[in-house]
């Protein structure tokens, strides 16, 4: 019986050995173990990693909320233009997982460190220009969006600060990315609990004062998370430099490589332009809401946190697709890569199945949880209620996504956004909300149709496989 037999028909770990091995890190070869153990080992840490950010997510902006809805619009304000950022941070990351997956899979170990500080130096380059503009013209961003008096007076130095210090957001993207691309989800995992249990401390103490500590306002809650993203960046450094189970980059891989740089940048444009088109797409509906009020982009940017939140745990899944599609696509196995994608697709949907169910039963009493303005609540729960007939459709749609991403097929998913995003959902939001007079009723249902129709032909279009050709 050769080795790779006898690894497949050995007795399985107990749960409980599994779910220790998950939390603490592994080195099991992925494109050998059992798949629904491949998946366990990779999706618990990364579920983990993304419900903490989420977590933040909420409990900032739980705190912000008690400052007013224009702290609260400043704060999804400035979201649209971090979602620009975001769809660079993540571009990136899909290229870096995908390449240093690939490369894993091959067994070439230093390659895949290489790759690694490769995209470390490209995010930091990329993050210049943000923070120049950021700092420079804060309040003109927040004027250009329609922000009322009091964010350009007072919420600009949120703006300012989130988007000066917008390295430690790029570098805690891509050294994540690098991390799960490796394997090495429990890194990942520890790195965001570290910096965004920070986050959560610092936020109440900066925003509204303890001891001598002054109160510091909708600043303070940028302030707390540059100082807990940027812990988690040291501690990233700190596992590279020390080797995690899969990856460790050594002095000899910290150097400029303009072939490997350029590879990443090349396979990162279409992860970069799949996401700028879906954030630029959010960037025009926000600027349709506040068109509308105040009140409606509070409660749209209070509901978008609530999904965000709901959805980190599919994302966490999806992203344990994409890196068993790299590494066992790179370890010349198609047929596994094809089948730990169904296995985490119907994961997906019954999780998302249980959200909506949550979303149409209590999203009025969910919303009140941030704010006792009754007209926030109104707006932003009828949202999630919009938003539980076809929530399970994302889950499908997130792990068919990154399995394109995964192979190294960004570009794909760049085409199906275009179409989706810009031609049918922003004018066909606009039309409902102004035109028509839906106001932001309008917005909420021109998003249920666009996205549920995108989630449907990208699930469709993965079943014709043309993504397990894709060469990295």
């Amino acid at each position: 019986m050769s080795s790779t037999d006898s690894a497949l028909t050995a007795p399985l770990p107990s749960f409980w050995a599994d779910l220790r091995a998950a939390l603490r890190g592994t080195n099991a070869d992925y494109t050998r173990i059992p798949l629904k153990r491949a998946v366990f080992l990779l999706a618990i840490p990364m579920m983990l990693e993304l419900v903490l950010e989420s977590t933040f997510a909420v409990v900032d902006i739980f705190f912000v909320a008690q400052l007013g809805a224009s702290a609260v619009a400043t704060v999804g304000l400035t979201e649209t233009y971090l979602f620009l950022l975001y769809s660079i941070a993540m571009g990136l990351a899909m290229a870096v997982t995908a390449i240093v997956a690939r490369r894993i899979g091959e067994t070439k170990g230093e390659d895949a460190a290489l790759s690694a500080v490769q995209a470390i130096l490209l995010a930091v380059l990329v993050s210049l220009p943000f923070a120049v503009a950021g700092i420079v013209w804060a309040k003109d961003l927040l004027r250009l969006m329609g922000a009322d008096a009091w964010a350009i007076e007072h919420g600009y130095r949120y703006t300012q600060w989130m988007l000066g210090g917008n390295a430690v957001i790029l570098l805690l993207f891509v050294i994540n990315a690098i991390f799960r691309g490796a394997g090495d989800a429990a890194a990942a995992m520890r790195v965001l609990w570290v910096a965004n249990a920070l986050n959560i401390v610092l936020d109440p103490i900066l925003i509204f004062g303890l001891g001598p500590i002054p109160a510091m306002g909708i600043e303070g809650a940028a302030i707390a998370t540059n100082i807990g993203r940027g812990a988690g960046v040291l501690m990233q450094l700190w596992i590279l430099v020390r080797g995690s189970e899969h990856l460790r980059i050594a002095r000899a891989q910290v150097r400029w490589h303009g072939a490997t740089l350029l590879l990443i940048a090349r396979t990162s444009l279409g992860g970069i332009g799949q996401m700028i088109v879906a954030m630029t797409a959010w960037i025009f509906l926000m600027r349709i809401l506040a068109s509308v009020s105040t009140e409606a982009v509070a409660g749209a940017t209070i509901a978008m946190r609530v999904m965000m939140f709901t959805l980190m745990p599919a994302w966490g899944m999806s992203n344990a697709a994409a890196t068993l599609v790299g590494q066992n696509l790179g370890a010349g196995e198609p047929g596994r890569a094809e089948a730990s994608v169904w296995r985490i697709g119907w994961m997906n949907m019954a999780f998302t199945l249980a959200v909506s169910v949550a979303f149409f039963l209590w999203h009025d009493a969910i919303i009140g949880l941030f704010t006792d303005d009754a007209a926030v609540i109104a707006i932003g729960g009828e949202w999630l209620s919009i938003l539980a007939y076809s929530y399970f459709v994302y889950g499908w749609w997130m792990v068919a996504v990154q399995a394109f991403n995964g192979a190294g097929d960004t570009m794909t998913p760049t085409w199906i956004n275009l179409v989706f995003f810009w031609l049918l959902q922003i004018p066909l939001a606009w039309a409902l909300a102004l035109p028509l007079g839906w106001s932001h009723s309008g917005v909420f249902w021109g998003v249920f149709v666009s996205e549920t129709a995108v989630g449907l032909f990208t699930l469709w279009l993965f079943t014709r496989g043309r993504w397990k050709t894709m060469a990295v």
